[in-house]
């Protein structure tokens, strides 16, 4: 991945882990376990994780005010992962630093009946973040190439005539100023078995447990080839991928709320200016 320089004189994350746009993607070619830019082990990233929170807060509610004054810029963060990859781990420790008037979060299951009788796209566009918000997809439009490839959920020459959706998609929402911040969560087979076991090794989390995970791994090859076609397909320089190691959790969160903080200091979003008399309002306090 490339390496580059931020303006700050900083190594801009996004720019290592942004997966090359237009080139085949080899996900065996990744290390899941690896933590490039992050901090020195797991009590560095904690700390440095929660050094970030103040930042991130302060420039979601930049974003949310400057809404008021007009401006149309949203943020999504899209993430995809296998199953333990830490999407649901994502939004309560990177997402819980945020103002949650101004988050829109959705965490897409199997579509219900009436999701089915409409274009696959229907419900994503429901659950959009509007103007000033933050919004998060655990899970997204994805999984309608994803796991309806791996599982022939729909027709071979209907899902690919879905990539070509997504990508329109995705640059309508970058037209209409939408940043989307799309994070593959990279994880490996023996992780996965690991987190698993974690869950039946503890009966506070059998309720995270599904038998079906089981059967789902023996298709890991298959979904590891959906993704690689997705990646490569469903990328553009206005709306790449990131691919996020996530073997340690602690680095996963530290990388995506790095993330988040480049792609909202880019945006740089301001307070408006007051369109009232402020020297005369300080007055009338004053003297009330």
């Amino acid at each position: 991945m490339a390496k580059k320089k931020d303006d700050r004189g900083k190594q801009s994350l996004r720019e290592l882990l942004r997966l090359p746009v237009g080139k085949r993607v080899d996900l065996a070619s990744y290390d899941a376990g690896a933590t490039p830019l992050g901090p020195d082990g797991k009590q560095a990233g904690l700390a440095a994780t929660a050094e970030l929170g103040p930042r991130l807060a302060g420039l979601q509610e930049r974003l949310y005010a400057a809404s008021t004054a007009g401006d149309r810029r949203r943020l999504l963060l899209i993430l995809q992962g296998m199953d333990t990859s830490g999407k649901g781990g994502t939004v309560k420790h990177v997402i819980g630093n945020f103002n949650p008037s101004g988050c829109r979060i959705h965490a897409f299951k199997a579509p219900t009946e009436e999701e089915r009788g409409h274009p696959f796209l229907w419900r994503v566009t429901k659950a959009l973040p509007r103007v000033g918000q933050v919004g998060i997809f655990d899970r997204s439009h994805y999984e309608d190439v994803l796991i309806a490839r791996v599982r022939e959920l729909a027709p071979a020459a209907e899902i690919e005539d879905r990539y070509g959706a997504i990508a329109g998609f995705e640059k309508s929402l970058a037209d209409d100023g939408v940043t989307v911040v799309k994070v593959f969560l990279h994880i490996s087979y023996e992780e996965q078995r690991a987190r698993l076991l974690e869950r039946l090794d503890n009966p506070e989390k059998y309720w995270k447990f599904n038998p079906g995970d089981i059967a789902e791994r023996a298709l890991w090859p298959a979904y590891q080839e959906a993704y690689e076609i997705a990646l490569e397909r469903c990328a553009t320089d206005r709306t790449p991928w990131y691919l996020v190691p996530a073997d340690h959790k602690w680095y996963r969160n530290w990388a995506i709320s790095r993330l988040l903080l480049e792609h909202l200091e880019e945006l740089d979003p301001r307070y408006p200016e007051a369109d009232f008399d402020v020297a005369e309002c300080r007055a009338r306090l004053v003297a009330s």
